[in-house]
């Protein structure tokens, strides 16, 4: 090897070491930083993975309470995350229960502290509410809730809000749409079929397959 590559290479050298000296302490500083930050994560996934696990016992606890018919079953409802899906999972299921029980008013009461961000049990929660508002002759607070319904289920509802409010033309239009909605196989079909005759509808035939 020539003098004068030697001589370059041991430069070279000198000027990695003076880098180093010079910035090795940012250099490991950094490293750590990412290890940490690795570290840290890692230990937020797990303690997210716990707070799941542990809200998941808690919402089975609360749902064994109300089989149970136990007196601490509101209590452990209440107990869940508010604005969880597993609490408002759970207070659905604790309203059916009161239902059941004929303690409908109760079961109001538990439908209407629900608070939740998912639509499809945002939807659940007014169907259900609608229902006990008809029971207890409050058909226009019923009307409201299911005004802009837009499944099957929400606007049966509103037919039978129509129909507690003696308006049977739009019972009979809710309940022909209702029926648009639901698969020919449907258990439930019959039932609207029933609802749509009684107001003086007739139920359409379904198409026959080609």
């Amino acid at each position: 090897m020539a003098i004068d590559d030697l001589l370059d290479e041991h430069e070279q050298s000198e000027r990695v070491l003076q880098w180093l000296r010079n910035n090795g302490a940012g250099l490991i500083g950094g490293i750590a930083l990412g290890l940490a930050a690795i570290g840290g994560w890692k230990w937020w996934d797990q303690r997210n993975e716990q707070a799941r696990m542990g809200m998941a016992t808690q919402y089975q606890a609360a749902i064994d309470a109300i089989d149970a018919k136990d007196k601490t079953a509101d209590a452990k409802v209440k107990a869940l995350e508010e604005g969880s899906s597993y609490r408002a999972l759970a207070a659905l299921e604790l309203a059916r229960s009161q239902v059941d029980a004929n303690q409908n008013d109760a079961a109001l009461a538990t439908l209407q502290g629900i608070k939740t961000e998912d639509p499809a049990i945002r939807q659940i929660i007014q169907q259900r509410t609608a229902r006990l508002l008809i029971e207890k002759k409050q058909a226009d607070a019923a009307l409201k809730l299911v005004a802009d319904a837009d499944t099957a289920a929400g606007i049966e509802v509103r037919g039978d809000a129509h129909l507690a409010l003696g308006q049977k033309d739009q019972a009979r239009t809710a309940y022909a749409e209702a029926m648009a909605k639901l698969d020919v196989a449907s258990p439930h079909r019959r039932l609207l079929e029933l609802k749509l005759t009684e107001v003086g509808g007739t139920p359409a035939k379904p198409e026959a397959k080609s």
